[in-house]
């Protein structure tokens, strides 16, 4: 039999997409050839937003019609999070809660024996849950592979529903660690990306912590750039970044999570900082580390958020100084506390500030992009388009060169950076790649 997996959402989702392709794979199955048709479709789904969760429904009821005898498996953050509404999805055979996800061949082959549907949702303990085991040895034809190293959250952000689709947190023993990105590197990956939930929490209640699982990463033969995905500023404290530092394949690039620059929004949204408390941390990478690039995502129109509390945000984004920035309206969610907050923005108002965050961080991209120009950096080339190689360099800057051959993607070239385009730097190659 043959199968799809499509993933909704963050770098998470896709590791265990790829964990489950192979998991799959491994069992005798094969991938479609048909992007839209299979015996199978895994549906991996995301619930950050109810935007998110209209696009779970609707990718759900496409598939049952492109697929009328097909087995639908819906699992990930959406079921997880609202075991309740699953009796809504008849289109639906299997439904996997996030802690079974392990259990998909096993589901399977009950189904097609049975072919009863099925519903495995346990909920998470408010401690005691293990870390999922789960392993990748390749990521497809992506030039970087990313590792999943720790799960769950225990934040509570008032705006968000993820600690009851993720449970608390775990992670990944640095042995285990070791042993996958050993394997990714045995399959030709020269870059992986170290993610989880909450990322700069791994080794909460541990006797390890960030700054060991990039030194795992980093001693790994084969690989050359190690990459964080999105932290969170509370664990970042000066002796973390000044063991990170000290890992030259350590890429200089940062996705702090910021979502506003006010501290009233912050105190309401249940973060657990403050701006001084997050410029300070900033300053510190960027004392550590040369040529550092900071990105985030600022969240505009919260509950409460007041003109003055939106002006202090955009005050404090331009302060930075931002690589780049993912600005998006808040949205109510369900389930959480900030859906019982006064004074919520109006949708008007919300588009109004988004649009006028979006061209004050364009205008940051673009000074950072004009700050790259001139510098020498290596770049990992990932694919040839339109007649140009494209790549990153450590810092996360993308760059493209109207030359070299086909054979340079996967490779890491030192390319002089010349100019700025539309959404990137331009450059020339300046010599073979680097060995």
């Amino acid at each position: 039999m043959n199968f799809n997996i499509v993933t909704l959402g963050c770098k998470v989702n896709q590791y265990e997409s790829q964990a489950m392709r192979e998991e799959l794979l491994r069992h005798g199955y094969t991938l479609s050839e048909d992007k839209e048709r299979a015996d199978i479709t895994v549906i991996n789904t995301c619930t950050v937003t109810s935007v998110s969760d209209a696009k779970n429904r609707k990718l759900l009821r496409r598939t049952r019609r492109q697929n009328p005898d097909g087995i639908i498996v819906l699992t990930g953050c959406m079921p997880q999070a609202f075991p309740g509404e699953m009796q809504a999805f008849t289109d639906c055979d299997i439904i996997l809660g996030n802690k079974e996800r392990g259990r998909l061949v096993p589901a399977i082959e009950a189904f097609l024996a049975d072919r009863l549907p099925l519903r495995d949702i346990p909920a998470y303990q408010n401690h005691g849950d293990r870390y999922e085991t789960l392993t990748v040895s390749s990521f497809g034809e992506h030039t970087r592979a990313f590792i999943k190293i720790e799960d769950g959250c225990n934040r509570f952000c008032s705006y968000c529903i993820i600690p009851y689709a993720r449970g608390r947190v775990r992670s990944k023993p640095l042995s285990d660690l070791r042993r996958e990105i050993e394997q990714v590197a045995g399959s030709g990956y020269r870059e992986v990306v170290l993610v989880g939930i909450n990322l700069s929490a791994y080794g909460l209640g541990e006797d390890f912590n960030l700054a060991d699982a990039v030194e795992a990463a980093c001693a790994v033969e084969g690989i050359e750039r190690v990459r964080l995905g999105s932290i969170e500023p509370e664990q970042m404290d000066a002796p973390l970044i000044a063991r990170l530092a000290a890992q030259p394949k350590l890429c200089p690039q940062f996705h702090l999570s910021l979502q506003s620059g006010c501290d009233n929004t912050l105190r309401d949204m249940n973060r657990h900082y403050d701006t001084a408390e997050y410029a300070q941390i900033v300053q510190n990478l960027r004392a550590a580390f040369d040529n550092a690039a900071m990105t985030t995502d600022v969240m505009v129109g919260f509950a409460g958020e007041s003109e003055e509390d939106f002006q202090a945000s955009m005050a404090f984004v331009r302060q930075i100084g931002f690589a780049k920035v993912h600005v998006f309206p808040y949205s109510v969610r369900k389930g959480t506390r900030a859906e019982q907050l006064p004074r919520h923005v109006s949708p008007a108002e919300k588009e109004r500030r988004a649009r006028l965050m979006g061209e004050l961080t364009e205008q940051s991209r673009r000074a950072f992009l004009q700050s790259q120009v001139g510098r020498v950096e290596e770049v990992l080339f990932e694919r040839r388009r339109h007649g140009y190689l494209e790549g990153y360099t450590k810092n996360y800057t993308p760059v493209h060169v109207a030359a070299g051959a086909d054979s340079l993607c996967g490779e890491i070239c030192r390319v002089q950076l010349t100019s700025v385009g539309e959404d990137w730097c331009e450059g020339v190659l300046t010599d073979a790649p680097v060995k």
